[in-house]
């Protein structure tokens, strides 16, 4: 699998999938999930009630994925995970990458040979981007599904980036 860390706008990465740092309730929110939702258009909150309303009716557990088309995106397919909200107390790096391997799994099982992917829990969640970083770098190395052909971490900030090429160095 290749690993790509680039600053860019996760809405018009040219991958399969897309993954976005959503809240529990799916039903679109600020930052990446807001963005996410605007580029995709209405459809997308539609797909997401649909699974409020079907298979998901308590929301998205912490560390979990789920997937719906990606509409108006280039992407075919937006990922939803649930980041841990350090600011909330969750503090458990196994809670972050799951978000992670849960999210290659669902590409895995959706056909998707290329995936992108923000800095899920950091900024609003409170997670240091170092240690988003780091966990989500030994996340996506250490899986082991079917094959993926590339991973791209697109991030909004350069500081952000900076710590995820230094982890991908290492």
């Amino acid at each position: 699998m290749r690993i790509i860390a680039e600053q860019g706008d996760i809405t018009r990465a040219g991958t399969d999938a897309i993954v976005n740092a959503a809240n529990s309730l799916l039903l679109g929110g600020g930052g990446v999930d807001g963005a996410i939702h605007h580029a995709a258009g209405p459809k997308l909150l539609e797909a997401c009630r649909r699974l409020r309303n079907t298979t998901h009716r308590d929301g998205l557990e912490v560390g979990d994925a789920v997937a719906t088309p990606g509409f108006d995106l280039p992407a075919r397919w937006v990922i939803h995970t649930v980041g841990p909200n350090r600011n909330r107390g969750q503090t458990d790096p196994t809670l972050l990458a799951s978000c992670f391997t849960r999210s290659l799994d669902v590409a895995a099982e959706l056909g998707a040979r290329s995936i992108a992917f923000p800095a899920v829990s950091a900024g609003a969640f409170g997670w240091p981007a170092d240690d988003v970083s780091r966990i989500a770098v030994d996340a996506v190395t250490g899986w082991h599904g079917p094959p993926i052909e590339e991973t791209r971490f697109v991030l909004f900030d350069q500081r952000v980036l900076t710590a995820f090429e230094a982890a991908l160095a290492r």
